[in-house]
């Protein structure tokens, strides 16, 4: 599909400088360019590239001044970055929305209800009583059981689980693999020394503007509802366990563990492979280091922490610093035994 500069331009927001005329339909990195592409330069390190490319445009900043001359068009906006962040989402729609319709085999159960211009790819499954929204996408090998709700412009790629009674807003991501709603982790501990099974009789809610991460798995709660509030972005190969509720716009990279009932705050930024013991809170705004073990609440809202255990942020980098100095130190101690030694075999010392 191809647009001209001058529609892009439009879209951005932008102001053209060059031929406005001339048609895109790819996007790429600016020292990867040819022509028919559009790129955007956002970092002045790469500035050398677009004096070289061949793409037909690049997004600059208004404050970007050229220092030779450049055969692209520019498409002149306030942030580059953003601009093609804005470029990119819009290109995925045109990718992802236009599929439509129903492929076969497919199963749609009885009493459910499927938004006008959704589609539903070949193998998957629809339970019973369950509403789906429009503009769904529902792509191969998909499950999804029954009584569930999904909200409008929601994508389920491939391979996609989704328990009965989960609940889903509108404009969500779910990437291959995703299992929603499984039950969660619980064991009550006999005399014998076996396990009972404790029913997981709750749900998963997901509120609007969520990304799942492929082979990501939140577990339905015991009762009530472990919830994914708007905006929450998760990785990849992310455990969220029963009861957990992750407050909107947090952001959760790869192998992170979040454990029973904890209650993770607004606008949180969670490095990748962190462990969160459960029943624990953390306040709005904290951010994480990778690998970091939360082992009790943060209280303080926009609190760096890293480390195992868990500390403020400057605290743990001065830890760090002692601990390389170990070596060092030990030597000096042991070097100060000595001559402490030395100094009472000498009699200055009693």
């Amino acid at each position: 599909m191809q647009f001209t500069i001058k529609q892009i331009a439009h879209l951005l927001n932008g102001e053209v400088k060059g031929d406005d005329s001339l048609t895109v339909s790819k996007l790429a990195k600016i020292e990867q360019g040819v022509p028919g592409d559009i790129s955007f330069l956002a970092n002045q390190k790469y500035e050398h590239f677009i004096y070289t490319t061949k793409a037909s445009a690049v997004i600059v900043g208004k404050d970007f001044v050229p220092k030779k001359e450049i055969s692209a068009a520019l498409i002149i906006v306030k942030d580059p970055y953003n601009s093609f962040t804005q470029l990119l989402e819009e290109y995925q729609k045109i990718l992802n929305f236009s599929k439509k319709g129903l492929e076969q085999p497919v199963f749609v159960g009885q009493g459910t209800e499927i938004g006008e211009g959704a589609y539903q790819g070949a193998f998957s499954y629809v339970g019973n009583n369950t509403k789906i929204g429009k503009n769904v996408k529902i792509y191969p090998q998909v499950y999804i059981g029954d009584n569930v709700t999904i909200g409008d412009n929601t994508l389920i790629y491939a391979g996609v689980k989704i328990y009965s009674n989960t609940i889903i807003g509108n404009n969500c991501v779910f990437h291959a693999g995703a299992v929603i709603g499984s039950d969660g982790f619980g064991f009550a501990p006999q005399e014998d020394g076996t396990y009972k099974t404790i029913p997981q009789l709750g749900n998963v809610l997901i509120e609007d503007n969520v990304s799942i991460g492929a082979n990501t798995t939140i577990d339905c709660a015991t009762m009530g509802s472990t919830i994914i509030r708007q905006g929450v972005k998760i990785d990849n190969l992310v455990q969220i366990a029963h009861n957990v509720e992750i407050g909107k716009n947090t952001v959760i990279a790869a192998q992170t563990g979040i454990a029973g009932s904890a209650v993770i705050g607004e606008n949180c930024v969670f490095g990748g492979q962190v462990g969160v013991v459960g029943h624990i809170s953390v306040a709005n705004g904290t951010k994480v280091g990778a690998q970091t073990g939360i082992t009790r609440g943060i209280k303080k809202e926009n609190t760096s922490v890293a480390g195992k255990p868990v500390s403020e942020l400057n605290d743990y980098l001065r830890s760090v610093a002692v601990f390389r100095k170990l070596p060092q130190l030990e030597k000096q101690v042991r070097e100060l035994e000595k001559r402490l030694e030395e100094l009472i075999a000498e009699g200055v010392f009693s």
